[in-house]
C-alpha cells in the first residue's frame, strides 16, 4: 500500500507476507496504518488483531503436545526450512515444537475453507493438497502442496477470514499450530529479531554504507547460529556458502604452514576475532574457497547470512570488505613473509 504525506499514523506492527510458505516475511513498524476498505476485494473488512506487546512473556502458559520419538523427528523435518521459524532461537523452537500436534487429513477433505476463521496454522508432513481462491465467483487452483509447505497463517496474522480454501487430493499427515501460540511465539519472536539485529549491525562499522531499508532487510535475513568452543565453522579450502558476524564470543583464525618444511601443514593462529568481527566474506566476493579455518575460541553465537542474500544485500559494503585483501594478506607476510590469500586456497 502506498504510505502518502498527510496521512496520520498510531504506533502499530504491520507484517507484509509475499509467498506461500513465507519465502519472505517483512515486518513494517508504522504508525496507525490502517489498510484501504478494498485491500481484499469481495471479502468482509477485516478485523484488527489483538496487539503485540516486546513485553509479553512468550514461554507463559505454554501450550505441550506430548509426541514420540518418531512424531517429533518428522516434525522438526517439516518445519527445518519454513523461514518463519528460522527466527526462532533453539529453545523459542522447542516451545513451537510441543505446541504443534498431528492432524490426519483423508483424502477429500476441507483442511480450511475460504471465509471461515483463522483457529490453527498448518505444516505439511506428508500427502498433496491443493488451494483454491475464488476469482470473479468461480474457485480457481492456485496451488499444490506436495509432501512439503505450510499455510494458513494469514487469517492468524491479521485476524481476517480464510483467503482460500484448501483440499487433501489424498490422505495427509499435517501439524497443526493454535492461533494464540503462533501469534505470541512466532510473530513476537520475528519483531524482536529485528529489532535486535538493526540495534546491533548499526553499531557494526561497515554496515553505516547501509540505508535504514537496507539494514531492515539485512536484520531479517540474519540467522542466529551457536557453536561450541574448539568448533570448526569454516574451514581451509572449503567451498563457501555464508558469511558470519560474531554477537557472543570470541573466534579465531587459523591457516596452515604450508610454507616452512619445519612445520609443514600445522595450523598457525593469525587472528582472533570478537563481537562485531566478521568473516567469510572474501570467498563469496570472489567464489572461491575457504582461504582459513576459524574456530570457536569459546562457546559463540553468530549471525549468519547464506550467499544469495550476501549478494542481494551487501552490495554497498562490498568495496570496503574487498580492502580487507591488504589487511589481511599483510597478517600473513608478518607470519611467512611475501604470500598471498591465493596460496592458501591451491
Amino acid at each position: 500500500w502506498p504510505l502518502r504525506p498527510g496521512r496520520e499514523f498510531s504506533t502499530t506492527f504491520v507484517f507484509v507476507y509475499v509467498s506461500k510458505s513465507f519465502d519472505y516475511l517483512y515486518l513494517m513498524l508504522v504508525r496507525n496504518f490502517q489498510p484501504p476498505v478494498n485491500f481484499i476485494k469481495g471479502r468482509r473488512a477485516s478485523v484488527s488483531a489483538e496487539p503485540l506487546s516486546m513485553e509479553d512473556d512468550v514461554t507463559k502458559d505454554r501450550v505441550i503436545h506430548p509426541k514420540t520419538d518418531e512424531q517429533r523427528k518428522r516434525l522438526s523435518a517439516a518445519v527445518k526450512e519454513i523461514l518463519i521459524f528460522k527466527s526462532l532461537d533453539q529453545e523459542q523452537r522447542e516451545y513451537v515444537l510441543d505446541a504443534m500436534f498431528e492432524k490426519q487429513a483423508a483424502s477429500g477433505e476441507k483442511v480450511i475453507e475460504l471465509g471461515d476463521n483463522g483457529d490453527y496454522f498448518y505444516v505439511v508432513d506428508s500427502g498433496k493438497l491443493d488451494c483454491y481462491i475464488k476469482v470473479e465467483g468461480e474457485e480457481k487452483k492456485v496451488a499444490t502442496y506436495d509432501n512439503s509447505g505450510a499455510f494458513g497463517e494469514l487469517a492468524l496474522m491479521y485476524n481476517t477470514p480464510r483467503a482460500a480454501t484448501i483440499i487433501a487430493t489424498e490422505d495427509c499427515v499435517l501439524w497443526a499450530l493454535d492461533r494464540q501460540t503462533f501469534r505470541q511465539l512466532v510473530l513476537l519472536t520475528a519483531m524482536k529479531k529485528r529489532l535486535t539485529y538493526e540495534t546491533f549491525i548499526s553499531s557494526i562499522t561497515i554496515f553505516k554504507e547501509l540505508d535504514n531499508y537496507e539494514r531492515m532487510n539485512l536484520a531479517d535475513a540474519l540467522q542466529a547460529v551457536n557453536y561450541e568452543a574448539g568448533t570448526a565453522i569454516i574451514k581451509q579450502g572449503d567451498p563457501a556458502d555464508s558469511f558470519y558476524i560474531i554477537e557472543k564470543g570470541t573466534c579465531v583464525v587459523k591457516v596452515k604452514d604450508t610454507f616452512s618444511s619445519q612445520h609443514k601443514n600445522e595450523e598457525v593462529e593469525v587472528n582472533c576475532l570478537n563481537k562485531g568481527d566478521y568473516f567469510g566474506e572474501l570467498a563469496l566476493l570472489h567464489n572461491k574457497p575457504r582461504a582459513a579455518t576459524v574456530y570457536a575460541k569459546t562457546d559463540v553465537t553468530l549471525a549468519a547470512l547464506d550467499v544469495k542474500a550476501f549478494e542481494r544485500l551487501l552490495g554497498p559494503c562490498i568495496n570496503i570488505m574487498s580492502r580487507n585483501v591488504t589487511t589481511y594478506e599483510k597478517q600473513l607476510a608478518d607470519l611467512f613473509g611475501e604470500v598471498s590469500l591465493e596460496d592458501l586456497r591451491r
